[in-house]
């Protein structure tokens, strides 16, 4: 998996189950904040859509575009020609590598607050909106487009050159009050404000490793966890999930026809969001009228059934639980206050068929970050990924990463968890 596969959780499908070119989803940028730095005025790229192909046509064409500026290559360039000691940025003094970065934390003395700790994070320093084709799509494979299958594969490479490290403090959520009077962080309310909570569960699943478990035990668990947790949801959807153990040794397969997304080695090292404000509707009409990619309860609802739900609030959430006491590589979130007013870059992962969109986030030293150190099997960290409400009275998603705890000792076991995906209804 490279950084820019960082899910709207999609995979190729076939014309047929395509989304409908018929629904374009309005741009719905929160109040307060900036517009995305994004293609074509931040439309959709079913907008673009020619003879069903949902917009992948122009995607190709505006990503082929923005290499040929060049601006991504001296990226890259400026970044491999940095010091050890960092790379000054307008956004502030970034690294090559984590190492480097952690040098200058311990030269510096940068300290966190009880029960924090300072690390490097890596986020983009390249704010173009950015491109990557998903493996399985046929250029790579056609032998009349192998120069432009090069070129592509250049700036997939490239893709991975354009981060920088930065020092950032994580602070421990489960003292959110320390920060916010009289908030918890397992409350719906610390979700709204912060995009950040915590949540308590005892499941009765013996074997993660087990997708079809997982579908028939835990993905339950979870819708009804998910509507106690939350006053007035109505409905809860678990549709998909991921399972991260790097040194898990036996078969990693990914089998999505037996709804089996395999087994994750690689962490998600690069500050981002899941889902944006076309992606979080599309979606999501996607899982209500034609069950794409929905491994959890199948979905019947007509399209103006669709639309009508989505008329009504409803939300993306992300829930993470270990399978034991997460050591190494813990989930790490930031709060939603601290980059609200931030134009977010627009990740596109163009498929054969459509068009996928995430975020990505430049750093700003007053980000807000939170972790649950030694997190346990019966936490559950929950993150917004999208909310529907617009006004600014609430949070419209928390970015997130992987971290490296510089404090766990050498033989810190690697993070094993299981990560689902929901939206909730209201």
């Amino acid at each position: 998996m490279s950084q820019l596969d960082l899910v709207d959780n999609d995979v190729p499908q076939t014309h047929e189950d395509a989304v409908s070119s018929a629904y374009v989803p309005v741009l719905q940028v929160t109040a307060g904040q900036p517009g995305p730095i994004a293609a074509n005025g931040g439309r959709s790229y079913m907008a673009f859509d020619r003879n069903g192909d949902a917009g992948t046509g122009k995607a190709l064409e505006d990503a082929l575009a923005l290499i040929a500026e060049g601006e991504g290559r001296r990226a890259v360039e400026r970044i491999a020609q940095a010091p050890a000691t960092g790379l000054e940025t307008e956004l502030g003094l970034g690294f090559r590598s984590y190492e480097e970065c952690l040098a200058h934390i311990r030269q510096a003395g940068l300290a966190a607050p009880e029960g924090g700790v300072v690390t490097p994070l890596p986020y983009t320093i390249y704010e173009q909106p950015t491109y990557s084709v998903v493996p399985s799509h046929a250029i790579w494979t056609d032998p009349a487009r192998a120069d432009v299958a090069a070129i592509l594969q250049q700036n997939e490479d490239d893709n991975l050159r354009r981060d920088l490290w930065f020092p950032q403090v994580l602070r421990d959520a489960r003292r959110i009050g320390d920060k916010y009077p009289g908030l918890s962080p397992r409350s719906p309310e610390s979700m709204d404000r912060l995009g950040v909570s915590l949540a308590h569960l005892e499941s009765a699943c013996t074997n993660f490793y087990d997708a079809a478990e997982v579908e028939r035990v835990f993905y339950p668990e979870i819708e009804k966890l998910l509507l106690d947790f939350f006053p007035g949801a109505t409905d809860a959807l678990v549709y998909n999930h991921d399972v991260f153990d790097a040194d898990y040794a036996g078969d990693r397969t990914e089998d999505q026809a037996a709804k089996n997304p395999g087994v994750n080695a690689r962490y998600a090292n690069i500050v981002h969001n899941d889902l944006n404000d076309n992606s979080g509707r599309v979606r999501c009409r996607e899982l209500l009228t034609r069950n794409l990619r929905n491994f959890g309860r199948t979905q019947h609802y007509s399209e103006e059934e669709a639309d009508a739900k989505m008329a009504r609030r409803f939300m993306s959430i992300n829930l993470a639980k270990p399978m034991e006491t997460v050591e190494q590589y813990p989930f790490v979130l930031a709060a939603w206050p601290s980059f609200a007013d931030q134009p977010y870059v627009t990740n596109y992962r163009i498929y054969d068929d459509r068009v996928g969109e995430t975020q990505r986030f430049t750093f700003r030293p007053t980000h807000e970050w939170y972790w649950f150190p030694q997190q346990t099997p019966i936490e559950v960290s929950m993150l917004k990924c999208y909310d529907s409400i617009t006004d600014g009275s609430v949070s419209r998603w928390s970015f997130h990463t992987a971290a490296i705890d510089p404090t766990a000792p050498a033989n810190a076991r690697c993070r094993k968890n299981v990560v689902v995906r929901s939206f909730v209804f209201f």
